[in-house]
Formats: C-alpha cells, sequence, structure tokens
C-alpha cells in the first residue's frame, strides 16, 4: 500500500521561502506521478505542481510559476517542493498526492489515488 509523508510547512513572512517534502513508499517511485495541491479555507483544492518521475516531466499552475521548482531525492523516495517569495495568497494545507500513471499533466485532483496527511503553509503580510 502506497504511503505519503509530507514535511516541512510553516509560518513565514511575505518573500520568504519554504521546502516542502513528501516521501513516497509502497510502491516503484519512478513510475509515480506525484502532485503537490493545496486547499485554503473556504476555497476549492487545486494543484500546484506536478512531476512524472521518471521522467522528470514538471508541470506548474500558473500561480507558481517562477516561484516553485519541484526536485527529487530518487536514493530517498523523496520529491520537494521549493517555494519562494511566498505570497499571503499562498497559505493553506498543501497536501502530496499520487497516482501510477505517466498523465501528470492531467492535474485533476480526482485522478490521484493516495493523498498524504497535509502540511500547513501560513505566509504573513
Amino acid at each position: 500500500q502506497m504511503q505519503l509523508e509530507e514535511s516541512g510547512g510553516g509560518s513565514v513572512q511575505t518573500g520568504g521561502s519554504l521546502k516542502l517534502s513528501c516521501a513516497a513508499s509502497g510502491y516503484p517511485f519512478s513510475d509515480l506521478c506525484i502532485g503537490w495541491f493545496r486547499q485554503a479555507p473556504g476555497k476549492e483544492r487545486e494543484v500546484v505542481a506536478t512531476v512524472y518521475n521518471r521522467a522528470f516531466n514538471t508541470y506548474y499552475a500558473d500561480s507558481m510559476k517562477g516561484r516553485a521548482a519541484i526536485s527529487q531525492d530518487v536514493a530517498r523516495n523523496t520529491v520537494s517542493l521549493q517555494m519562494n517569495r511566498l505570497k499571503p495568497e499562498d497559505t493553506a494545507t498543501y497536501y502530496c498526492a499520487a497516482k501510477s500513471s505517466p498523465a501528470c499533466r492531467e492535474v485533476n485532483d480526482a485522478t490521484f489515488t493516495d493523498w498524504g496527511q497535509g502540511t500547513q503553509v501560513t505566509v504573513a503580510s
């Protein structure tokens, strides 16, 4: 059974940076599409970025382009999301999700089968 464990959330000031990590287990890491999603209070969950591990094909939501970067640590089965120049509107619970498919540009959250517990990101103005 696949398990996803997030880490790295926290509180920062506007303009600050945070790095979120997602450790995956229970499934061949290279065959996974890993997605980062976020949900703010009263809002729908939205995609932030995705990566298909085998080919390192990445996708970034328009809201994060130029401010976020995905990286992999294959030895540790971990995908990380570096977020820079954070804004108050980035405040949300961030979730790591996975699916065993290369269709990583299909970012509908319903297509992701496994989810982490979420980690809070708070950006103070």
